[in-house]
């Protein structure tokens, strides 16, 4: 077999020494363009894991790597002038060039062909010559380029600039600096490689760079000047260059790895922010993914189909971690005001890898000290703190997210809400919301909706808000208030989705004559008198959900529906006062918010449900929503509840575990304003997480009460929490521990083994 590794870096060689030894009669040529001793970069830093699977593929690299390796525990977090350190992270780190001179003469002594100097011939042509062509040849990939209507990459540059450099001493931790200049934020990442240097990372936002006058500066300049800003971390010493260069991170993603007999390896088939140290580990797992699939499949097309399988669902997850990470550094303005130890939490879970718990099997010191500034009493979890809203007093942070039943008969809630919403309250949540109530027959999604347009319906409301009030202590029940807007007259979700029904429709109005997709009804441009309607529709709903026993009142104005629709440019279209500007889009939701707040009791909370992206070019965006939550806030809003999307049909959300809760976090933190953050929250980890770091007030769960519907009172017990904020109901009070179980432990060796 002729293999050709385009690309001396740590994945092409290791990838090269690796089917070398599993098979010596391989032929493996590596084509370099630069010299051996070239390399980009200082130290680099790989994960346990990884160590482990290298040890088990080469143990002679491992050993090799192991004698050079400089290891810690500590991460520094310095803001302000206060340092905060959290340990029991563990990393290994060494010198990008030691590592490169390992991987050489581990390849030289299998005997790899190394070509240094020498660029490799097109790839279109080392196909043909070759039975495997790995394409290692990084992030600017020539041969990604060359079969890009194949591989399909999707490039996004970010927005900072960042430049390597290398200090002569070796920092005692992970070291993480902000810099507050004239100019802006200004960010140092260090970490030590050897006994004696660390590299020093410098990262701030393309603004920044271009007003401090980076863009004007040499290399040996930009290095002096880093040095300067951050003379404190450095004792005052130099920072050193190595062909540094200011550049914008750039995410590769592709939508195919291999093509033929082309195989894309490390930074060519995917890219992932340097801030959780990513680039090189994954490079080594892609070779070691590679090598065992060409090991286990002798046809070299199911090889490589076994690689992208096993390797695309880790590296998606890892390019997520990365992205929140990214972006955290990007928006680390919005926290720079946030208390010095939740400001280091925060840093420290900013990709969501590390989270609230993890963190405190590690430090439990650090993460008590910021559990205390946060002020969770002695033994209490984030979660089960109390939050309060006007008058309204929540237990705990938990809240069940609406979740549409499509039950209802002539918009009246039956049983199955009561024991929907019943069970949920007595699961312990601290609030529970409605789905959206319709404000009129009109207004429906579906037939089986639920609605608060008569007296009926709200004499059934009541019935469920009273068994809340006295079934289950210290829980809440909200309403969410809306209207369909074009995505009514549809089927019930099961029967399928946005489908129209196929009979008994009835006309839609919404903020331009746009219908939701193909096939959907097309509705009309909604009047000036019929707005006026509308209008009073929500207040007389309003009205009702007082007499209902309503807690708290959420306006819709997300996924589309009809006050969404006025606040999308995708949607609105108007040239009348109600559309164009974002002022304009914003009148009427506005108008809604105003009438019902006139009648909802003051010592009542009103929440406003906003989709902060449409997920859609052209659509409503992080910035909009800022102002959108400004100006409901302003009108007297008490939290926004932030969810994306559903706005348009050719939506392409970026899905992932807590992947809404980062709008939910900018506007909180860039407004004030209190938050309900919603979206694939899955764990009472991850809330804890959310609420400790300060990204949100209070987090919506939906999926997660669906399968469990005591998912709050089960999250006290695995954590050992009985107290005020999660309370048993006297009824259910002996299942509050879990169930014993039969033991199976085999028996322990305890007695000396014979002679």
């Amino acid at each position: 077999m002729r293999v050709a590794v385009i690309g001396g870096g740590p994945g092409g060689l290791y990838a090269a020494a690796l089917l070398k030894r599993l098979d010596p009669t391989r032929e493996i040529t590596v084509w370099e363009r630069n010299a051996p001793d070239d390399t980009f970069g200082f130290g680099v830093v790989l994960s346990d894991e990884t160590l482990g699977g290298i040890e088990h593929a080469d143990p002679a690299v491992y050993a090799a790597l192991r004698a050079e390796f400089v290891r810690w525990d500590d991460i520094d977090i310095v803001h302000r002038g206060v340092r905060h350190t959290s340990g029991g992270h563990g990393f290994a780190a060494l010198g990008r060039r030691r590592l490169l001179e390992i991987l050489h003469e581990r390849c030289r002594s299998l005997g790899v062909d190394l070509r240094f100097r020498t660029p490799a011939p097109a790839p279109r042509r080392l196909a043909e010559t070759h039975d495997l062509v790995i394409a290692a040849d990084g992030v600017h990939s020539g041969t990604r380029e060359a079969f890009r209507d194949v591989f399909r990459p999707r490039l996004e540059t970010h927005r900072c600039r960042y430049i390597w450099l290398a200090a002569d001493f070796a920092l005692d931790a992970f070291r993480f600096e902000i810099a507050e200049t004239e100019h802006g934020v200004v960010q140092l990442h260090g970490y030590p490689y050897a006994a004696d240097a660390s590299t020093v990372i410098v990262e701030m936002r393309e603004e920044v760079w271009r007003a401090a006058g980076f863009a004007e500066l040499g290399e040996q300049q930009s290095a002096d000047r880093c040095a300067k800003i951050f003379a404190d971390a450095l004792g005052g010493r130099p920072l050193l260059s190595n062909k540094s260069a200011w550049t914008r991170f750039r995410t590769v993603v592709n939508e195919r790895w291999s093509h033929g007999n082309v195989v894309l390896l490390g930074d060519a088939a995917h890219t992932a922010h340097f801030s959780i140290g990513s680039g090189t580990k994954l490079a080594v797992e892609d070779a070691l993914a590679l090598a065992a699939g060409l090991t286990e499949h002798a046809d070299t097309a199911k090889a490589l189909a076994a690689y992208e399988e096993e390797r695309r669902p880790v590296v998606a997850s890892t390019q997520r971690a990365a992205r929140a990470s990214l972006e955290w550094f990007e928006d680390l303005g919005l926290y720079l005001d946030q208390p010095a130890r939740q400001f280091a939490f925060n840093l420290l879970t900013r990709s969501r890898r590390v989270t609230h718990d993890n963190l405190r099997l590690r430090d439990a010191r650090f993460t008590a000290d910021v559990e205390r500034g946060f002020g969770c009493p002695p033994g209490t979890p984030p979660m089960f703190t109390p939050f309060r809203l006007r008058g309204l007093t929540l237990a705990n942070r938990v809240v069940v997210s609406p979740m549409d039943m499509y039950s209802a008969e002539e918009g009246v809630p039956g049983d199955l809400h009561l024991v929907h919403l019943g069970a949920r309250a007595l699961g312990g949540a601290g609030l529970v919301m409605t789905e959206m109530v319709c404000v009129s027959p009109e207004g429906r999604i579906t037939p089986g909706c639920a609605g608060l347009y008569t007296d009926r319906q709200a004499d059934s409301w009541r019935r469920i808000t009273d068994f809340v009030h006295t079934g289950a202590p210290g829980a809440a029940v909200g309403v969410q208030l809306g209207h369909s807007g074009r995505k009514g007259s549809t089927r019930v979700m099961w029967e399928g989705m946005d489908e129209p029904l196929p009979e008994g429709n009835w006309p839609l109005v919404a903020a331009s004559p746009i219908p939701y997709r193909p096939g959907s009804q097309t509705p009309q441009e909604v009047t000036t008198s019929q707005l006026t309607s509308i209008r009073h529709q929500f207040v007389e709903a309003a009205r009702r959900a007082v007499l209902g026993g309503f807690d708290l009142l959420e306006l819709h104005c997300a996924h589309g529906y009809l006050l969404s629709g006025f606040l999308s440019p995708l949607t609105n279209r108007r040239t009348d006062q109600y559309g164009g500007s974002l002022e304009n889009r914003l009148r009427f939701p506005l108008e809604v918010f105003d009438a019902v707040r006139a009648v909802w009791p003051d010592d009542r909370p009103m929440t406003v449900r906003l989709s902060a992206t449409d997920w859609a070019e052209g659509g409503t965006t992080g910035d909009d929503a800022v102002e959108f939550a400004r100006a409901f806030a302003a009108h007297g809003a008490d939290a926004i509840d932030v969810s994306t999307g559903q706005v348009v049909a050719g939506e392409r959300p970026a899905y992932g575990r807590s992947y809404q809760t980062p709008y939910a976090d900018r506007i909180r933190n860039e407004t004030g304003v209190p938050v309900i953050a919603v979206g694939a929250i899955s764990s009472w980890d991850d809330v804890n997480s959310l609420l400790l770091a300060g990204r949100t007030d209070l987090c919506a769960l939906a999926r997660p009460h669906l399968y469990d519907p005591h998912w709050t009172l089960h999250a006290a017990a695995e954590q050992g929490y009985a107290g005020p904020g999660a309370e048993w109901p006297a009824p259910y009070r002996a299942g509050s521990r879990p169930p014993q179980t039969g033991r199976t432990d085999p028996p322990r060796p305890r007695l000396p083994a014979g002679g």
